[in-house]
């Protein structure tokens, strides 16, 4: 007899302290499972769908607990290693479990909750005491006796009518209600079938005699007869394109009752079958990689893949799969951004058909539900997604595979949870036991230095495929060139001729300026002053296509500043320049070239990313310029030439991370350029070629950077010699957030002065009108300290916050920041 369970702690998707308990009704006690989603009441009135964690037989709290409204699922949604995982990154990344759970679950498992207005009976009818807004509202409840909160925002043409409906409820003009709906809705199609009568064969020849006079039913019903016998239904649009027949011959045979129309539920993602088809043979330096990845994993669950550009790692990553696939374990294969996807998927698809899966933001909400559901079922095997792809229902994980493992994009920046998709992988991975291969041409300083330290297996392909060379890279010294122009040119002379030779031989050019916009920023011909957003403390950057300023922190828009608030002239100089402007450039210096641009401005929509790089690959765009979504990922054998086309503008950042950074940024765009049968070149513009990282640059020397920058980082307790925590202080006063900032420097300082750094005004010292001030843990790798580091900022957090006059502050924390 199964047990019978009176209590369960629900995690909701908000940002709560603590995990709430529910008292489970008689009704539910039976089928309630950790795992299931529920209808919980938390606050007035509030609904809210949550996540079952724990069950318990006995309340161990001394007060009365709200019985759990409704069991939403008979089976749990979510798995007992997903509940592990979200409370390690809840505990690691100083945030709360509801946090998790919001950035984990699709958003159509998160049922809505609609806020109903009724009107209230016993309510005055004199409605004269209302303003313009209140009156317009409570006339229409009057009439209609309830509305929804999106029928009130039509009504008033407003989006924040939260203080209209506040002094309704004042005047006692309506209360609230709230109910939950389902979001996701299952996909049908219609299909059809032979009408019982006809559904034995021997009736077919009748059937198509009595059709003659009807020549277009009689097609129809042939194209359905001459379909697979062992399908018993068949898709209507599919059949009216097979038949090209119109939907109003298939409406006559339905009438007829010949045929019958069935609703069914289908996949909204189409995937073929699944197979197993690895048609490529490795090469030798390939083979030597893979036997030695395999190795390492006999002591090592982690092994890092240093393989430089176009050395063939994907190949390797393939037999891996393969081998994981035919030991029947499921594959997650984690890419730093969308813009990776569409070419891996091909290849990915090309040698596995239907056990490939994708997961990202561009998916629709209901297409994530069914990956989700695929996943939990065991259907889906292979997964390819960015960072939230870690946080699906696997049964069987088996190989982790994190290609690009440098990349930054990895790091989740707002909201709530702020992980590493990387670190949170590996932590995943042990929890199924599973192997993972982190890959890279250029690593993370932090994962070589495991690798070398034992902690990783480390395995180097240090040729390219096919024994292809490495690009040539020159430096261009804009300096001399500049001095010498007599107009401004973002294109130097000797990378416009390796562009043009390139275009005559039907070659292709990838141009890499990491801004877009057209200028970075203006400044005023008398005064200097400088558009600024008024929400940030940052320069406006110019979009001409649009013909706007654009502020990139808070994305207001502004129209074009013709007069000078400083002085009243109207002279303005452009600073720098963005991808707009260069693609404008090259429209002059090469009209009949077909030139193209790649940044989160030109590429908008689910497939436009995918379309412009197909184009690419076809050849049907000859030059193609962009910001950093041209440095990952594109494997195109008749790119000859790549331009850096501001170095300077890599290593002027103010971060530890720099160089390390400049040189990933560098080193990768460099990789596009000749990966096939033509030597490569690779042109770097910068005003300052005597930077000592450009030396390792020419030679695509890793290892030299790696070591220089280590010493560094040892000497001033850096990462991986340290583990950060950032801790950022944000209000509306400036005032505030100072002395937030200063009150909590001080708690700290008692414990962990040796290891504090600040409070400092942020380097944005405001963004979207909150003021930053920024506190900065540089801790010892020793796990103990860290961790009680964590619970007491928890603790600082909580006091600081129950000070009447820092009640507004904002406080978030960053593990591990980027």
């Amino acid at each position: 007899m199964s047990t019978a369970f009176l209590y369960a702690d629900v995690l909701v998707p908000a940002a709560l302290p603590v995990t709430y308990t529910w008292s489970v009704p008689d009704s539910f006690q039976r089928i309630i499972q950790v795992g299931s989603r529920v209808e919980v009441n938390l606050g007035k009135k509030k609904r809210y769908t949550g996540i079952v964690v724990r069950l318990m037989d006995k309340n161990h709290s001394n007060f009365y607990l709200k019985p759990i409204l409704q069991v939403l699922d008979t089976k749990p949604l979510v798995t007992p290693l997903q509940i592990v995982l979200w409370n390690w990154i809840a505990q690691y990344y100083l945030c709360t479990e509801g946090e998790v759970m919001a950035a984990a679950l699709p958003a159509h498992f998160r049922l809505n909750s609609d806020t109903t207005l009724i009107y209230n009976a016993e309510a005055s009818e004199n409605f004269s005491q209302l303003n313009d807004d209140e009156y317009l509202v409570a006339e229409a409840l009057f009439l209609q006796k309830k509305l929804q909160v999106d029928q009130v925002q039509t009504l008033l043409g407003k989006k924040n009518i939260a203080p209209i409906v506040q002094r309704l409820l004042q005047k006692n003009i309506c209360e609230l209600a709230e109910s939950l709906t389902e979001k996701y809705k299952p996909k049908l199609a219609a299909f059809v079938t032979l009408s019982p009568p006809y559904s034995n064969p021997s009736k077919w020849e009748e059937l198509l005699a009595s059709l003659k006079q009807a020549p277009r039913q009689q097609e129809l019903v042939q194209a359905l007869l001459e379909q697979d016998p062992n399908k018993l239904a068949i898709n209507a649009k599919e059949l009216l394109l097979i038949a090209k027949a119109s939907p109003a011959t298939l409406k006559s045979l339905v009438d007829r009752g010949i045929l019958t129309l069935e609703k069914r539920i289908v996949d909204r993602i189409t995937v073929p079958e699944p197979h197993i088809n690895l048609d490529f043979t490795l090469s030798l330096p390939q083979q030597r990689a893979f036997a030695a990845v395999k190795k390492e994993f006999e002591t090592k669950s982690t092994v890092l893949l240093h393989g430089v550009t176009s050395s063939g790692k994907t190949n390797i990553y393939v037999e891996l799969i393969a081998a994981a696939l035919r030991k029947g374990q499921q594959v997650l294969f984690l890419l730093p951004e969308i813009a990776l996807t569409t070419q891996i998927i091909r290849r990915l698809q090309h040698h596995f058909g239907g056990h490939v899966g994708v997961y990202h933001s561009k998916f629709s909400p209901n297409e994530r539900v069914e990956i989700w559901h695929g996943v939990a079922a065991n259907k889906t095997n292979v997964i390819l997604g960015t960072r939230s792809a870690i946080f699906l229902p696997f049964a069987n994980l088996g190989l982790i595979i994190c290609d690009e493992e440098h990349d930054y994009s990895y790091k989740q920046q707002d909201p709530a949870p702020r992980y590493h998709a990387r670190d949170t992988a590996l932590y995943l991975a042990s929890l199924f036991q599973a192997k993972t291969v982190l890959g890279s041409a250029t690593p993370s300083l932090e994962s070589y230095y495991h690798a070398t330290s034992n902690k990783y297996g480390l395995v180097s392909l240090q040729t390219r495929f096919g024994d292809v060379a490495m690009p040539a890279v020159q430096l261009v010294n804009m300096n001399a060139i500049r001095s010498q122009a007599k107009s401004i040119s973002w294109i130097s002379p000797l990378l416009e001729k390796r562009i043009r030779k390139a275009l005559q031989h039907q070659r292709q050019v990838i141009l890499f300026q990491n801004r877009r916009g057209y200028t970075p920023y203006q400044v005023c011909k008398s005064c200097g002053w400088v558009p600024q957003c008024l929400h940030c403390a940052v320069s406006l950057t110019y979009h001409k296509q649009d013909q706007l300023l654009c502020c990139h922190y808070c994305g207001t828009r502004y129209q074009q500043v013709t007069r000078c608030e400083g002085c009243g002239q109207n002279k303005f100089l452009a600073r720098s320049f963005g991808t707009e402007q260069v693609e404008e450039q090259l429209a002059t210096l090469f009209p009949t070239a077909r030139v193209a641009r790649l940044d989160v401005d030109s590429v908008k929509g689910k497939g436009a990313h995918d379309r412009l790089i197909n184009k690419f690959e076809l050849g049907q765009i000859d030059i193609l310029v962009g910001t950093q979504m041209v440095v990952k990922g594109i494997d195109v054998e008749k790119v000859d030439v790549v331009g850096i086309l501001d170095a300077d503008g890599l290593l002027r950042h103010a971060d530890f991370r720099v160089n390390e950074r400049a040189f990933q940024l560098m080193e990768q765009v460099s990789g596009r350029a000749g990966r096939r049968d033509a030597i490569g070149e690779v042109l770097i513009q910068t005003t300052n070629p005597g930077h000592p990282l450009f030396e390792q640059v020419l030679t695509h020397n890793y290892t030299q950077v790696y070591e220089k920058e280590l010493a560094k980082r040892e000497e001033f307790f850096y990462p991986p010699f340290s583990r950060m925590i950032q801790l950022s202080i944000r209000h509306t006063s400036a005032t505030v957030a100072a002395n937030a900032a200063t009150f909590l420097a001080q708690q700290l300082g008692m414990k962990y002065q040796r290891y504090l750094l600040g409070p400092s005004p942020a380097l944005i010292e405001r963004v979207r009108n909150q003021y930053r001030f920024e506190l900065l843990l540089k801790l010892p790798r020793k796990k103990q300290l860290l961790e009680q580091c964590r619970l007491d900022i928890r603790v600082f957090l909580k006091a600081l916050q129950q000070k009447s006059s820092f009640k507004q502050v904002v406080i978030v924390s960053d593990v591990d920041p980027y």
